[in-house]
């Protein structure tokens, strides 16, 4: 029991670290989970490494909590309209993905849920990455209340890509899509943490619902630990994002997924 609660906390950390930065945490789990093998069914593991997600959602409506609450009593009709506009946008940035998620999720995870594709989208992703930080598109859009609602649709359709080829990373897609759009790094990457909520929210329910609510003790001490410490694991990378975009550029994260793609590739291909 204690060795599998340790690979919990070692999945908890993975999730927690991964699913803020653009790294994409679905290869990084597919290779934890290649060197450590929780021992549960392989449907409470699919649900586990989904749910434990809404750990790393806490920690988002923590630290963003006065820009995500709507309401307010200082307000007329007790809401924020700023902050009601926001998630109109949200919502609508989310809307692709969500379709595409309800209908085709099975299928695309039994097409594209391999070592080789994730690896391929590590890599294609983190060269456009360098790309797009070395002609740095111009900044128009420095605040989220500067998002247009069709800025928030293309946004989502990058989000969409993510949803469809596990490894592109959804934080990724979305803060590429809006560099490219325009919008500074620091506004990309707050957008993609909000529209997060929504998006991993959603993903999680379908999840539990399809597993069932039939939990063993020991599977509800795991959901619970992997929960908690992702909470805690992304409080620590959000800090560290945002405080580290405002000086730095996301060439890094680009070099990292082409070399994790990379090594990726070697070991299930050659060294497997």
């Amino acid at each position: 029991m204690l060795i599998e609660l340790l690979k919990v906390l070692i999945l908890g950390i993975v999730e927690g670290i991964t699913e803020w930065l653009p790294i994409s945490s679905t290869g990084h789990m597919i290779l934890v989970d290649e060197f450590i093998k929780l021992k549960v069914t392989p449907e409470f593991l699919e649900m586990f490494l989904v749910v434990i997600q809404l750990g790393a959602i806490l920690a988002v409506v923590v630290l963003f909590f006065k820009k995500l609450w709507p309401f307010t009593t200082k307000e007329k009709y007790f809401i924020k309209k700023d902050t009601l506009m926001m998630w109109l946008k949200i919502i609508v940035a989310c809307i692709p993905a969500a379709i595409v998620g309800v209908l085709f999720d099975e299928y695309f995870e039994k097409l594209f849920y391999n070592p080789v594709s994730v690896a391929i989208a590590l890599i294609v992703v983190g060269v456009i990455f360098i790309i797009v930080e070395t002609k740095k598109p111009k900044t128009k859009i420095n605040s989220i209340a500067d998002i247009t609602f069709q800025t928030a649709l293309l946004i989502g359709l990058a989000q969409l890509l993510a949803a469809i080829f596990p490894g592109v990373s959804r934080s990724g897609a979305t803060i590429v899509g809006g560099l490219l759009l325009g919008v500074s790094r620091t506004t990309a990457a707050e957008f993609t943490f909000f529209m997060a909520v929504p998006v991993m929210f959603g993903a999680s329910l379908l999840k539990i619902v399809k597993f069932g609510f039939h939990f063993t003790s020991t599977e509800l001490i795991f959901l619970v630990v992997g929960m908690w410490v992702a909470f805690v694991t992304s409080l620590l990378v959000i800090r560290f994002l945002m405080n580290y975009i405002k000086k730095h550029d996301f060439k890094i994260f680009g070099w990292y997924r082409i070399a994790l793609g990379i090594l990726v590739l070697i070991y299930f291909l050659i060294i497997k």
